[in-house]
């Protein structure tokens, strides 16, 4: 496995997609597959998000200061993805909202990936050399390996936020 950053965002973003197309493609009575995929879309999820916000995010606002509009607007869409997790999480796969819940977090993220390979990661491998993806990426993998695989509570991802923030 490539140690570089992007890479290894990339391929979680591709892991993402799988579930996302799968999803879409289960038919209104497959409940419990629809279920299945959920519980494994909110595991990567949240251990996506939290290595960028934990990882990737801080360095590159250190490294590129002229990315902090993006680097802000990327952790708004996170947090608009934990909330939906969030509620997900909380919701069993028969209820009524939860296929229309699971298609807007399908919509949210798959939006944000799509900014960030279209957009931002060139952005951040054109400003930072191969050295510094690759120390990045090396956080990364060490911090996905401790990642929580369930959704943060409200309190603990607001203390995360503002510490990111400070």
């Amino acid at each position: 496995m490539s140690s570089d950053a992007i890479v290894i965002l990339k391929q979680d973003h591709k892991q993402l997609r799988r579930l996302f197309r799968d999803f879409q493609q289960t038919g209104d009575n497959a409940v419990a597959r629809r279920g299945q995929l959920v519980d494994k879309m909110i595991e990567l999820l949240t251990i996506h998000t939290y290595i960028e916000n934990e990882g990737m995010y801080p360095e590159v606002r250190k490294l590129l200061p002229d990315l902090e509009n993006d680097v802000l607007e990327s952790l708004e869409e996170h947090h608009v993805a934990d909330v939906l997790v969030l509620e997900l999480a909380a919701l069993k796969p028969d209820n009524e909202r939860f296929a229309a819940k699971a298609t807007v977090l399908i919509e949210s993220v798959t939006h944000h990936m799509q900014e960030e390979e279209q957009d931002w990661f060139p952005k951040v491998r054109d400003g930072l050399g191969r050295a510094q993806l690759q120390r990045i990426g090396t956080r990364l993998l060490e911090l996905k390996a401790k990642a929580p695989r369930r959704p943060l509570q409200p309190s603990a991802l607001k203390k995360a936020v503002n510490a990111l923030l400070a």
